[in-house]
């Protein structure tokens, strides 16, 4: 890959509603426009229900795509039996990145102390990040927000620094 080679992303939605089409996808797209804005290439928004296995399946398939630079994930982070995004991400990560997750965390406690109660993962599968977020859009938001700086660093590194992001 040159040097001008932009990230290339998937995002992963997990919902139970918005898979079985009862409900519109409102974080993926969220999470598309605030990655674009980091200069991130994102191929294509994916639907899977809060399932262990199917969200395990899909991370898994994201990562063995050659030239991934990083997934992310909207939903299934909170506290309800049915979150169960973290438990399928901590299954596929070779290496946990905990300073970004809890860095979420920090600067979304700034908004709401709701924010403490996410139990969202970052780690490294191969050469792609995975990065779990809230599955609302102001969530996505605040979330990306935070890791703005650190982000293109951390896909560079991992990447081996033939990836350029956030100019």
């Amino acid at each position: 890959m040159n040097q001008e080679a932009k990230p290339r992303a998937f995002v992963v939605t997990v919902s139970d509603s918005a898979s079985r089409g009862e409900r519109e996808d409102l974080s993926g797209p969220a999470v598309r426009h605030e990655l674009e804005n980091l200069s991130c290439i994102v191929l294509e928004i994916l639907l899977v229900p809060d399932e262990v296995e199917k969200i395990k399946e899909c991370l898994i398939d994201c990562c063995n795509l050659q030239d991934i630079h990083l997934v992310v994930t909207t939903g299934g982070t909170g506290l309800s039996p049915r979150d169960v995004t973290p438990q399928a991400t901590a299954t596929v990560i070779e290496r946990e990145v905990p300073g970004m997750a809890e860095l979420m965390r920090i600067e979304g406690m700034k908004h709401t102390k709701k924010a403490a109660l996410s139990r969202a993962l970052v780690g490294i599968r191969g050469d792609t990040l995975i990065i779990n977020l809230p599955g609302s859009v102001k969530g996505v938001k605040e979330s990306l927000s935070s890791l703005q700086t650190v982000l293109p660093h951390a896909l560079e590194v991992i990447s081996g620094n033939s990836i350029r992001c956030g100019d």
